[in-house]
């Protein structure tokens, strides 16, 4: 399937209201579809799979902002510390550390999403009220790591009662240590919440940065 460039338009157009972020999902995509959204403006990419997305980060445009949004493990830090934009799975003190040391191998400060857990689904990852309190104490030590905000993945689940409440419990945690985030030097907190199936759900519950991949790229294809 071509990626679709109408549905593209039309969410970068509602996107621009809303002053959200687009972050496009490409995994599994090749080269050539994350070219055609780029010739559109498009620099925010998502990959969940860390060879991958080095080997796309080595051969497309520089300046593309590559999102890590998948279950990131502490040995392959390493590998994406030199050049991701952003991190947006943290999930625990130990992966916080991990990048902290490799940001500082790099000389660089790397920016990083902690991960909330809000479903009640024992497949999702994200931290528990008392693991972010706990990073929030800590996290002034580890210089070379930017705490911009949080992300949150609701139920899959067709009921939207079950979504927005999810997503509304993130909300409310976000709004709670917003002036935290802030005191962290950070402008614009983020809240990253919603993909292709529930994004106008997390936009409407305060989202300011979303993850659509199938809206834009078709299914994934799994058998490459």
């Amino acid at each position: 399937m071509p990626v679709n460039t109408v549905a593209y338009k039309e969410i970068i157009d509602q996107f621009l209201l809303t002053d959200t972020t687009l972050v496009a999902v490409s995994k599994t995509k090749p080269n050539e579809d994350i070219l055609a959204l780029y010739e559109l403006g498009q620099r925010d990419f998502g990959e969940n799979y860390v060879q991958e997305l080095v080997d796309k980060a080595a051969a497309l445009p520089k300046d593309i902002r590559w999102h890590f949004i998948g279950h990131l493990q502490s040995n392959k830090v390493k590998y994406i510390a030199p050049f991701v934009h952003l991190i947006h799975g943290v999930d625990s003190l130990k992966l916080l550390r991990e990048i902290n040391k490799q940001a500082a191998k790099c000389n660089r400060v790397i920016p990083c999403l902690l991960q909330i857990y809000i479903a009640k689904e024992e497949s999702k990852f994200g931290l528990d009220e008392v693991e972010l309190l706990e990073i929030m104490d800590v996290s002034s030590t580890l210089t070379n790591i930017s705490i911009q905000g949080f992300m949150g993945m609701a139920s899959f689940t067709e009921n939207t009662a079950i979504i927005q409440s999810e997503f509304n419990h993130l909300s409310l945690l976000f709004k709670k240590h917003i002036s935290w985030i802030k005191s962290q030097g950070i402008s614009k907190p983020i809240l990253s919440m919603g993909m292709s199936g529930d994004y106008s759900i997390a936009i409407e519950q305060g989202s300011n940065m979303v993850r659509i991949g199938s809206l834009l790229f078709g299914a994934r294809n799994y058998a490459q």
